[in-house]
């Protein structure tokens, strides 16, 4: 047993250290009791700018009987915590043809790998695009060089589309998979506070070796991983059971049990699966662009005084505004970061921003976008909304000057609907070129409309935030999959037995945490059905 100790706080300027002095008291016991105590979460309370403090949340064991002290203290910021058994996982019965074959390494499919490979199922990872450091080459030449690799760039390769982002792992899920994806995030290398921090992130530098480390895990248990080698058919037997695919159209693997984990942007996938007669729907998503701010007036938007306090990273920020028919709100938001070139298709832009573990690069970014839905695509087909998404990314591309220039306007110039001529004080961080132009020419007129009532709430909630040269980039188009492929409770695709789509690409998760515990859950409804592989 131990004790959940929370709401204790400390000041800016406190030790550390004093926390168990805090507990002591706060427990009424002596230091000496306390066997070890562990931070579960630490949060900072900036709602009073003269006064900022850190929240903490401990686990807390005593050599004395902790059930006896809580009673004693009757506090509600103090409760007795029974530790629950993880439910044991069973394995089945029926015999995999072949191995188990995960399809993508981004979160779903690398946790995915994982947790089979733990289990003794030896799975085939395959991915489209490079290992980690060699898609990390390409992606920076392709910045410099405006050279892409439609297979390997920010959307595709090792790590998925995640990889060149903030390494965020907040989410909005409550599962206790979780927790098992942090813990294994910090055993392959990821910082100790991920575990605790309120808003943890990891950040692109880290992300790249904890990525590997866990590729070379599910290698030493028996699995598998093959970069380059791009799902171009699934075949299946005459009762629609998977039979095999075929990667790069020529190699044949045999297989009858599949984790489809291909990320948002596996367009040229989702056309396969859909001829091949899976059930693929149209999901709503939100399209607009990145906002950049000196990081500067975000933190003091945030900290006031406090503002550069070195116990205080980066400010950040969420917001939303909600009209009668559409909701703008901010999404990604990276404080410290980059807006990076996020293109996987030729002639076309698409942007999305990238922080490092330390965030203290000059801007804050975030996505300013608007919800579209259905009945914004103009057609009922299943992949309506990808070929709405490549009509704005594509007038990017051609407002930019169709030369992967991307679009940048003056948020004054927007709010006034006149092109900009210049960039004023706010430089952008943009990992490509850019060019003044405007950027209601490559967004719908609603969106336009919607998100400039926003900006000016916004400006409301945090003073600067629509200052005439604040920068914003286009286009931002990607912050969720366009579709959704129906699945069973079994988690397998339906009427398609031994097919298992995961993920934020398959249409349900959206982050790197919920996205990884989506995995966990493919790879677990498989453990219950299948029999390890000998």
């Amino acid at each position: 047993m131990s004790l959940q100790v929370s709401n204790i706080r400390m000041t800016l300027d406190e030790d550390i250290n004093l926390l168990r002095k805090k507990i002591s008291k706060k427990l009424r016991v002596k230091e000496s009791e306390i066997k070890n105590l562990r931070i579960i979460k630490e949060s900072i309370d900036a709602r009073r700018k003269s006064r900022i403090e850190f929240a903490y949340s401990i686990l807390v064991d005593l050599y004395s009987d902790e059930s006896k002290v809580e009673r004693k203290l009757s506090d509600g910021n103090v409760r007795l915590i029974i530790p629950e058994q993880e439910p044991p996982i069973h394995s089945g019965a029926e015999i995999i043809k072949g191995r188990p074959i995960v399809v993508g390494t981004g979160p779903a499919g690398l946790f995915a790998g994982l947790i089979l490979a733990v289990n003794g199922y030896k799975p085939l990872l395959l991915e489209r695009g490079d290992e980690v450091d060699e898609r990390s080459r390409k992606v920076h030449r392709f910045w410099q060089t405006n050279q892409l690799d439609p297979e390997s760039n920010v959307q595709f390769g090792e790590g998925g589309a995640g990889t060149f982002s903030d390494g965020k792992l907040t989410t909005r899920i409550n599962d206790r998979r979780c927790d098992k994806v942090l813990e294994a995030l910090v055993e392959a290398g990821a910082p100790d506070e991920i575990g605790y921090r309120g808003k943890p992130h990891i950040g692109t530098d880290l992300l790249k070796d904890v990525v590997k480390n866990i590729r070379n895990r599910i290698i030493s248990l028996g699995g598998e991983v093959r970069f380059r080698s791009k799902l171009t058919s699934i075949n299946f037997t005459g009762t629609s059971s998977i039979k095999s695919v075929t990667i790069n159209n020529e190699e044949e693997i045999i297989s009858n049990v599949v984790v489809l984990a291909i990320g948002h942007s596996a367009r040229d996938t989702y056309e396969m699966l859909l001829q091949q007669g899976i059930e693929i729907i149209q999901k709503p998503f939100s399209i607009g662009v990145r906002i950049e701010h000196p990081q500067r007036v975000i933190d003091i938007a945030q900290y006031g005084d406090y503002a550069g306090h070195p116990r205080l990273k980066a400010a950040d920020y969420q917001l939303v505004y909600k009209s009668a028919d559409r909701t703008c709100y901010s999404f990604c938001m990276c404080p410290g970061g980059v807006v990076v070139a996020a293109a996987s298709e030729y002639d076309s832009i698409v942007t999305n921003g990238m922080s490092e573990f330390a965030r203290d690069r000059d801007n804050a970014n975030s996505a300013l976008v608007v919800s579209v839905g259905p009945g914004d695509f103009g057609s009922r087909h299943p992949l309506a909304g990808v070929e709405f998404q490549r009509k704005w990314e594509r007038l990017a591309f051609e407002t930019g000057q169709n030369r992967y220039s991307a679009p940048v306007q003056r948020v004054g110039d927007f709010l006034e609907g006149i092109p900009s001529k210049h960039i004023g004080t706010v430089q952008p961080s943009y990992t490509g070129s850019v060019i003044p132009s405007d950027i209601t020419r490559c967004l719908p007129d609603y969106v336009i409309k919607t998100m400039k009532k926003g900006l000016q709430y916004f400006d409301q909630k945090i003073k600067g935030y629509a200052q005439p040269d604040v920068i914003m980039t286009g286009v931002e188009t990607r912050t969720s999959a366009p579709i959704r492929i129906s699945r069973s409770e079994s988690g397998e695709a339906l009427n398609m037995p031994g097919l298992y789509p995961a993920g934020e690409g398959a249409g349900y998760a959206g982050g790197i945490v919920s996205a990884a515990v989506d995995g966990i859950r493919a790879a677990e409804q498989i453990i219950k059905k299948y029999a390890p592989i000998e």
